[in-house]
């Protein structure tokens, strides 16, 4: 099974009403749960050659070095990997695990226990609620932002405003344009090369004006060690904060999982930066280190809230720790 968008949102103190609460609800978790599956079949195979190979016929040290090995092939992390090993040998060599299945479960759960940290889930009852998407050039930011806002004007039933705070590529504003239409979100942009900071300033004037519940505000992609750009980040947050005080109310990264460690690097300086509330990985479909969802969570204490699998709109998913791990080693 699989988290639906309603378990992402926090409405009233709550998650989000469940807007299909319907007989069929199961068969489309599992559905959700079996295009994971699909989608992360690269990094699956990475562990699961490995581990269904050695780990249970003998639990021998090179057993457990190989484990590592596979963990850490799949960008798990090494401090990560050690923590997760450590574990499951103490507790085989314990005998309170034991059996291949017994075994698989249980580093499926040590898995799932680590890559669930902090809230992941994204509260909404602000009004407006105010989302900076930031993130690293073709990481897929401005296209997680529209599909973000279609879910929420779909699946919850949320009025959103899409701001193009990227002033500086005309592609950006156009394609953020396309997906507000497709959405049906108000769009905000400005001239181009125009300050980022007032379109965000425009956007939510415009959210107040209109009585919309969310602004998603789109910036200019930029490496983690671009000095300039980074304090161009701080001073978007700075005007937003002062027509809201608490705002920005959530600060994405996304991260492209095919970078690896890198996405780690990028993870801890963007955080460093702008205070990042909680992470979208994406690309997940096209890589063997999945598992970086893993070292995010247990390196920097960065709860991942949305997944991307693919080029769908309903390949942008709630990330679910658990189905994430099965589907990971199942």
């Amino acid at each position: 099974m699989a988290r639906e968008w309603n378990d992402l949102f926090i409405v009233n103190g709550t998650t989000a009403p469940d807007g299909d609460a319907a007989s069929d609800a199961p068969e489309r978790r599992s559905g959700v749960f079996r295009r994971l599956r699909e989608n992360l079949r690269k990094t699956r195979q990475a562990l699961s050659s490995e581990i269904q190979a050695t780990l249970f016929d003998d639990l021998s040290e090179e057993t457990w070095e190989r484990l590592e090995e596979a963990l850490i092939y799949a960008d798990v992390g090494a401090s990560t990997t050690a923590e997760v090993v450590e574990q499951l040998e103490r507790e085989a060599t314990a005998g309170s695990v034991s059996g291949g299945e017994a075994l698989t479960e249980r580093l499926t759960q040590l898995l799932a226990e680590i890559a669930k940290t902090g809230d992941d889930r994204i509260d909404i009852r602000p009004d407006p609620t105010v989302i900076l998407m930031v993130g690293v050039n073709g990481t897929g930011k401005t296209t997680t932002a529209g599909k973000l806002a279609w879910h929420l004007r779909h699946e919850v039933g949320r009025t959103v405003v899409l701001a193009a705070a990227d002033t500086f590529r005309a592609a950006a504003v156009e394609q953020l344009e396309v997906w507000a239409s497709r959405a049906g979100a108000e769009f905000v942009k400005g001239p181009q090369g125009a300050d980022p900071g007032s379109v965000a300033y425009d956007a939510i004037a415009t959210a107040r004006r209109d009585g919309a519940d969310v602004v998603i505000i789109d910036t200019a992609g930029r490496l983690h060690t671009q000095d300039d750009l980074m304090a161009e980040l701080a001073k978007i947050r700075r005007v937003i904060s002062k027509q809201i005080p608490d705002a920005p109310h959530e600060t994405l990264l996304t991260v492209d999982a095919t970078t690896g460690q890198n996405g780690l690097r990028q993870a801890q300086i963007f955080s460093e930066s702008v205070a990042v509330t909680g992470i979208i990985l994406t690309k997940l479909d096209g890589t063997a280190k999945g598992g970086i969802a893993l070292a995010i969570a247990h390196d920097l204490g960065l709860p991942v809230k949305l997944i991307g699998v693919g080029e769908k709109l309903e390949d942008l998913r709630p990330f679910d720790a658990e189905a994430f791990a099965r589907a990971l080693l199942d």
